[in-house]
């Protein structure tokens, strides 16, 4: 009886030892992986003087204005994974790209490559640039172009309905919800006028709008906007809204 008590003793004893070994490793691996309003990001950056601040969006997004002293690894490129192994895994990383998507997958990627600690703006280039925080130019950025607040004023001027689409070519919920605009727009030709905005080829205007996040939807009519709606949205909620 006594060593049949002493082997459980001894299988509970290894098993707490093994559970605490697992933790103690999940914790060491898990790393912190933490999404921060631009304020907190700006706070983060100057009480962090050994964080690694990336750019995670195209070169021609980077040169158009990026954070001071951020390096420019660009996501969506094949040798993204290469350039941020390069890192230190063990000092922070700060993260952020136009709106906040692309940042926040680079965080969660180089978290499973054993990252310690990561965040992502919030938000990400547009919220920084609404809340007026300052913004470096590449000595050849291109010069800023697009329709000024009087054009955007003259093609949403009517008559009637005219729906404006705030989006980019690289965003995917504003890829997917496309030609589900345009198909709204076929089929109810004469009904309304759909005007297509690239908020990297009109960001004086988009600044000017203090446009945070895409896709965004405005409608108009007469030069009035009469509904707007941030983020995806379902052509039949669209269409309940608006009333089209």
């Amino acid at each position: 009886m006594m060593r049949a008590l002493h082997f459980l003793a001894v299988l509970f004893l290894l098993s707490v030892c093994t559970s605490c070994g697992n933790n103690a490793a999940t914790a060491q691996t898990a790393g912190i992986k933490e999404s921060i309003s631009v304020d907190d990001f700006e706070k983060k950056l100057g009480a962090t003087p050994n964080a690694q601040l990336i750019d995670v969006r195209t070169p021609e997004e980077f040169a158009s204005g990026h954070v001071k002293n951020a390096v420019n690894i660009n996501y969506n490129a094949p040798d993204f994974a290469e350039k941020v192994s390069r890192l230190d895994k063990s000092k922070p990383v700060l993260l952020y790209c136009l709106s906040g998507g692309r940042s926040g997958a680079a965080a969660t990627k180089m978290q499973e490559m054993g990252f310690a600690a990561t965040y992502n703006m919030a938000g990400g280039m547009m919220k920084w640039r609404g809340a007026g925080k300052p913004v470096d130019m590449a000595t050849d950025a291109p010069k800023a172009g697009g329709l000024s607040v009087a054009d955007f004023e003259h093609v949403t001027a009517g008559p009637g309905y005219v729906l404006v689409d705030f989006g980019a070519k690289w965003c995917e919920p504003c890829k997917k919800m496309m030609p589900h605009l345009e198909q709204l727009a076929e089929e109810k030709k004469g009904a309304f006028k759909l005007i297509k905005v690239d908020v990297d080829e009109n960001k004086a205007l988009v600044d000017s709008k203090s446009i945070l996040s895409i896709p965004r939807l405005e409608l108009y009519k007469d030069g009035k906007r009469v509904w707007s709606h941030d983020g995806y949205i379902e052509m039949d909620k669209l269409v309940q809204e608006t009333g089209l």
